[in-house]
């Protein structure tokens, strides 16, 4: 479990705010559209390839009617379209059962922005259930390269060769064996079996090209005449629905799982950045409210009293802040996890405190003596006790921050590792610096 998906996990049964909402509303839509996809059994089929290679007419064949535009010009689909499709028994001998298909028409992977159009192919393919790669004629280098990268979607894919009625010496086999060939030659050393077998290929002409027609006239004379030919894409519908048959809800199930888990880690990772200025601030506000008060206390023992009570009103704040509210026993119980696995940082924190606290006590009874040797003293003293203990509670809360972002747990390495690592990693010279800063600022105090 890492850090986003633990601190999901154990924060949501507490909704984020309005303002966090707003920020997540587009990942909670698409989670919103995979659940409700499972639950109406939708089996989403995504169609892939270069340009002018027929994928929009592909599914109009499907469909039994022009529904997707298609033309002679290259890049007719500029967007990523989707049509529903219920088969029925006259569709390949098959029907979908109680399934329905969403077929996605996407634009040709090879046109202009090819980097988009690679991300948006990915989104899309992680999203199907079933692909379907359309080819036409000979299988270009660019062809096979963008049929391994959608093979990484491990979902079930038919290549698709239209326009056989264009090329009708091709075969599956023939069109196996040029994939062959490719693979042979490719540099990424994929093979072949991994990434199609040639049950997987499947032949169709979509929009068969008009063909001329003898007619023979009552009078003896001949014409000419041109006719279209029915679509050939039984075969097609028949390895679909045999497709959807089989495996259509193992298919749906695990999309849907993969989606949810997708979506949560993008949840949990952008909620922690919403926090994560937010804890800062929380944080720098109770080491001001801890320094002050420490500064301005001229009673030694309150001062170690009062910074743990600080400690643990952080720790709360910080908790609620992070949608994972914990009780004063268990906030006592972190605090004293922090200060064990600090190792000597902490406890010489407290130490130094204690001491520098009985010098502050001392200086405030001088001060009434010589007030001025005695406010030079305390104001000395004080700020060199406050910044330690600053300090004390800035490394309590990146603490506590991380074991919140990471689910209420120290991690696979424990609470020693983790809270050392951090520890190791806060600049202290620059942390007390900060402090000084502040507190001779908003307590009047000379600067040391």
């Amino acid at each position: 479990m890492n850090r986003y998906t633990g601190y999901f996990r154990a924060a949501r049964n507490y909704p984020p705010s309005a303002s966090a909402q707003a920020m997540l509303k587009a990942d909670l839509d698409q989670l919103s559209v995979t659940l409700h996809k499972l639950e109406n059994q939708v089996v989403r089929v995504a169609v892939f390839g270069l340009v002018s290679r027929g994928k929009s007419a592909v599914l109009n064949a499907l469909l039994g009617q022009k529904v997707l535009p298609t033309g002679p010009l290259n890049g007719v689909t500029l967007t990523p379209q989707s049509v529903f499709w219920q088969p029925d028994q006259e569709d390949g001998g098959l029907s979908a059962g109680k399934f329905q298909l969403e077929l996605i028409d996407t634009p040709g992977l090879d046109e202009i922005d090819g980097q988009a159009r690679a991300e948006m192919a990915q989104a899309i393919a992680r999203q199907a259930d079933l692909i379907l790669f359309v080819v036409a004629g000979d299988i270009t280098r660019t062809e096979y390269q963008a049929l391994c990268d959608l093979r990484q979607a491990q979902k079930p894919l038919l290549l698709v060769f239209n326009k056989i009625d264009l090329y009708p010496e091709q075969s599956r086999q023939a069109i196996y064996q040029s994939l062959k060939r490719l693979a042979a030659k490719s540099a990424s050393g994929d093979s072949l079996q991994e990434l199609l077998s040639a049950n997987e290929i499947v032949l169709v002409a979509a929009e068969p090209a008009p063909i001329p027609v003898r007619v023979e006239e009552r009078d003896g004379s001949i014409s000419y005449e041109w006719d279209t030919p029915s679509p050939q894409i039984d075969a097609l519908k028949q390895k679909m629905l045999e497709v959807v048959n089989r495996e259509g809800f193992t298919l749906m199930a695990l999309n849907s799982l993969v989606q949810v888990r997708e979506a949560e880690a993008r949840l949990a990772s952008k909620l922690l950045e919403v926090h994560q200025a937010e804890a800062e601030d929380l944080i720098w506000k109770f080491v001001r409210y801890k320094t002050i008060a420490i500064a301005l206390n001229p009673v030694a023992v309150l001062d170690v009293f009062g910074g743990a009570i600080s400690d643990l009103a952080m720790i709360r704040a910080l908790s609620e802040l992070y949608g994972l509210p914990v009780t004063r026993h268990e906030a006592g119980k972190i605090w004293k996890t922090i200060l064990l696995s600090s190792g000597s940082l902490m406890l010489t924190e407290i130490g130094s405190g204690v001491v520098l606290g009985m010098g502050k006590s001392a200086a405030a009874v001088a001060t009434g003596v010589d007030s001025s040797s005695g406010l030079t003293m305390y104001a000395g003293t004080a700020i060199a006790q406050a910044s330690l203990a600053g300090f004390g509670a800035y490394a309590v809360g990146r603490a506590v921050q991380i074991y919140l972002e990471q689910g209420c747990s120290w991690g696979p390495q424990g609470a020693n590792t983790v809270i050392q690592d951090i520890l190791n990693q806060l600049d202290s010279n620059t942390i007390i610096y900060r402090i000084r800063q502040e507190l001779s600022e908003q307590l009047g105090f000379p600067t040391f």
